[in-house]
């Protein structure tokens, strides 16, 4: 609002200082030449007035960055300020987001969804988990409905350019497991389990490639 003011009270001051010259000059032949000029300089002030308050307008509606003292950081905190564009936010819904797809690819044996978000260590485990299912006769249903809480808990760069994020997420699930026959054998179809998750992300920070992937997960 500052700025438009200022937009207002430069153009009364052009507009004062035109009539002037106007008044002084007046309009005989020999000073038509002189008048031209005139109202050309003020057109030209005019212009750069309105540029220069517009530019003072953005830069006003620009959001400041805020100046954080590292030592008013937690040492989590200080490590993820090292990872270049890192966002808190993007990454926890992204997070939460993979979390959703993992635990529902997990609990249908979907290896191929798996393959593209966890390490081959996580997904070697994974499959182990999934061909005893099978070769018991062992179905497994998730029905996610939703977070209560999702934090990051640590974070740390190792030497070899990883950098280690790890979050714990608080869902809401409703998980069974039944046999050949189709009978619920473990777990309730009808109550929601309040389920706590300790999960840890890696990126490699010298790669092109932005995406994390889950390398260990823990109750």
């Amino acid at each position: 609002m500052g700025a438009y003011l200022d937009i207002i009270i430069l153009l009364v001051v052009v507009f004062l200082v035109f009539g002037k010259l106007r008044s002084l000059l007046g309009t005989r032949p020999d000073e038509m030449e002189k008048t031209k000029i005139s109202e050309e300089n003020a057109a030209k002030i005019f212009d750069l007035i309105i540029k220069e308050a517009q530019k003072n307008a953005e830069k006003q509606a620009e959001p400041q960055a805020v100046v954080v003292d590292e030592k008013d950081l937690s040492e989590t905190d200080k490590v993820l300020l090292k990872i270049p564009g890192f966002n808190r936010d993007k990454f926890l819904k992204g997070a939460q987001r993979a979390f959703e797809i993992i635990v529902t690819a997990f609990s249908k044996g979907d290896t191929q969804t798996l393959e593209m978000l966890v390490s081959k260590t996580l997904l070697k485990k994974f499959q182990e988990i999934i061909e005893k299912r099978k070769a018991d006769g062992m179905t497994a249903e998730t029905d996610f409905i939703g977070f209560e809480n999702t934090e990051i808990t640590a974070a740390k760069i190792t030497k070899n350019d990883l950098a280690k994020i790890t979050v714990k997420f608080v869902s809401e699930q409703v998980n069974i497991l039944k046999n050949s026959d189709n009978e619920v054998v473990e777990g309730d179809e009808n109550f929601i389990q309040n389920i706590t998750d300790i999960w840890t992300f890696e990126r490699c920070l010298s790669s092109t490639n932005p995406n994390w992937i889950l390398v260990s997960t823990k109750k």
